[in-house]
This record gives C-alpha cells, sequence and structure tokens, in this order.
C-alpha cells in the first residue's frame, strides 16, 4: 500500500495552524501568570480590603460577614481559582472608593487611554519612519545628526516636564490648544446628556453624531498629550527604524539592485523597507503597548480620564480591586499586541511560516 505524501499547500496549512495553536497556547498561559501575580499581590500588600470597605469602627461581626461574602476565609487556593473564575467572566471585583463594578468604570476609562495612545503611536510612526529612513540613507549628515538629536532628546527629557511646558506655553502664553480634560464643560455636558455614545472616544462618536464643533474642540484638548507621547514614540520608533536600515543597505541584495541601475527610492522603499519591515512591526507595537501602560504621568497631568489616571487615584485610594483591575486590563492589551504583531510578521516574513 502506497503512502500519497501531503502536498505542499496541505504542510503550510497544518503549520499555519500549529503556529495558531501554539500562539494562543502561550496567550494563555502568559495571562494565567498575569492573574497569579496580581492574585499575590492582592495578598500580600499590607491593605486589609475588608476594613477598607466597612472603615475601622466595625464590628468583629460585620468584619467577618464581610469576610465571607467576599470568600477571603477560605483556603488560599480556592480563593485563587474563584478569583480566576471570576476574571474568566468578566468579573474583576468592585470598587472600594464607588461600589461599581471595576470593569464598568473601566469600559468608561479605557477608551480615552485607547485614543491618547492611538494617535500618539499613528503621529510616532507616520513621523519616524521616514526619518529613520532620512536618517539611514545619509549617515552623518546635518540630517542625520538633526534626527538622532532629536530621539536623545526625546529619550532624556522626562515626560512630565515636557508636558507641563508644553501647558505653559502653548494653552497658557499661546492659547493654541485646549487646556487639560477631554473638553471644554460646555461640550462635555453635550456629550454627556445630548449625544450619543458608541465607542467612549469622543472624536469618533462626535464625528458619528455629527457634532463637528464638539469634535474641534476635543481636537483643541487632544492634540497637545498625543503629540507628547507621539515625540516619544517617534523618538523610540525613528532610532530603530535607522538601525535596521543601515543594517539592510549593507547588504548585498541592496548593492546588486544598485549596480543593476534601479532608482533609489525602489531601492529604499521597496527592497530594503519591505525586509525592514518584518522587525519594525514589533517595534512599533511595542511602541503602542507602551503608550498604553505608561501614559500615567500624561494622563495625569493633563487631567485625562484614563485608565492611567484611574489607576493612579487607585493607588491614592488603597483601592486595590480598581488598582489590580486596571493592571489586568493593561496586561491583556500587552499580550494581545504582540500575539497580533507576531502574526503581521509572519503575514509580512513568508520565511517565518515554515
Amino acid at each position: 500500500m502506497t503512502t500519497i505524501p501531503a502536498s505542499p499547500r496541505n504542510s503550510r496549512a497544518l503549520s499555519v495552524l500549529r503556529q495558531i495553536a501554539t500562539g494562543f497556547m502561550t496567550l494563555a498561559l502568559t495571562l494565567l501568570g498575569l492573574l497569579v501575580i496580581t492574585f499575590v499581590i492582592s495578598r500580600v500588600v499590607p491593605i486589609d480590603p475588608v476594613l477598607s470597605i466597612v472603615g475601622e469602627r466595625a464590628t468583629p461581626a460585620q468584619i467577618e460577614a464581610v469576610r465571607q461574602s467576599l470568600g477571603l476565609d477560605q483556603p488560599l487556593w480556592r480563593q485563587f481559582l474563584i478569583y480566576v473564575g471570576d476574571a474568566l467572566q468578566g468579573d474583576l471585583g468592585r470598587s472600594i472608593r464607588s461600589g461599581e463594578e471595576v470593569v464598568s468604570e473601566i469600559k468608561r476609562y479605557f477608551p480615552a487611554t485607547l485614543e491618547l495612545a492611538t494617535l500618539g503611536t499613528l503621529f510616532g510612526t507616520l513621523v519616524g519612519v521616514p526619518a529613520g529612513v532620512l536618517a539611514a540613507t545619509r549617515p552623518g549628515s546635518i540630517a542625520d545628526q538633526i534626527v538622532r538629536l532629536v530621539g536623545l532628546m526625546g529619550y532624556s527629557m522626562p515626560v512630565f516636564w515636557l508636558g507641563l511646558i508644553g501647558l505653559l506655553v502653548f494653552y497658557g502664553k499661546l492659547n493654541w490648544v485646549g487646556g487639560p480634560g477631554r473638553l471644554d464643560p460646555t461640550y462635555d455636558m453635550m456629550l454627556q446628556f445630548t449625544l450619543t455614545t458608541y465607542t467612549g472616544a469622543i472624536l469618533i462618536d462626535s464625528a458619528l453624531n455629527g457634532a463637528w464643533d464638539v469634535f474641534r474642540n476635543a481636537i483643541s484638548h487632544i492634540i497637545l498629550p498625543a503629540g507628547l507621547l507621539g515625540y516619544v514614540s517617534m523618538a523610540y520608533i525613528s532610532r530603530m527604524t535607522r538601525s535596521f536600515m543601515m543594517n539592510e543597505l549593507g547588504q548585498e541584495y541592496i548593492t546588486t539592485a544598485r549596480v543593476k541601475g534601479m532608482p533609489e527610492w525602489r531601492v529604499i522603499w521597496v527592497h530594503a523597507m519591505r525586509n525592514v519591515m518584518v522587525p519594525l512591526i514589533t517595534v512599533i507595537a511595542l511602541s503602542y503597548a507602551y503608550l498604553l501602560e505608561g501614559s500615567v504621568l500624561t494622563e495625569t497631568i493633563f487631567a485625562w480620564p484614563g485608565l492611567g489616571l484611574y489607576i493612579t487615584n487607585g493607588l491614592f485610594a488603597a483601592d486595590m480591586p480598581a488598582v489590580l483591575g486596571g493592571t489586568v486590563v493593561v496586561g491583556v492589551a500587552f499580550v494581545t499586541l504582540n500575539m497580533l504583531s507576531d502574526i503581521l510578521y509572519r503575514l509580512v516574513d513568508p520565511r517565518a511560516r515554515t
């Protein structure tokens, strides 16, 4: 009996399925590790969640009743299973400050962070990639020195200092941009009571409602914090693009293309960029994840009601369910972005599919 060899198409399909299964298994294990870390943190911090809820003047009977209702009288392994089961069902507990479900509060705060980080990443990518390519194609030139200097300043200057200077100059002195917050108070009331909320992102919701005055006001408020985050992102992306491009321009296939008389723009933006995009996808995804989790100072300075400010306020109020819930959401976003970058990596680079 002869065995029919598998066709190349079927082999590639099986390889892709194995890679997808491995990716999801890695994602599940990573999320489980994240839940383990947040659970341990919630048990070792010197804050009693029961006392935070009932207050220090509660009777022992009241304290014990609340402890039983929270499941804190159970063994640690059972508490962990309950915690994981609730998290998988989307239950991250209740905020001690407000008494609301943490998931409901995060749904209100996270779109603001997502909107801010997305615009910052778009700015950083659209400016950083061409700047990095320009510096790589003219090493040692004035353009190269300027790009490297601007990138170094983006790495060196503290974000909170840049934010304060930006508010002082562009809002306080020149009045070119809106102040702290996402909207002026008048437009904020209009958004809450008049307009329909679709996504939680003000720019998208105001455009879908046709409220272009709200849209313009939102632009005036977001342009400064998004530009600040975009500058930090641009510094990182331009530096990495320059490094990747200089490495590719020294390869033999680039020399061969030039010897054949291929136009320089095609050599750079088609042949070299095709290989540069493979690691650059990961760089952009990591930059985006960093802005999602690392914009706490920016949101605090600009009074931006995002997830970073939500976690910070939770820390000051000893609201551990809010802090840990926000941490879990940030971790899930970070892991998801890494997984998506890996998928795009395999789509762009055929060698990664084998």
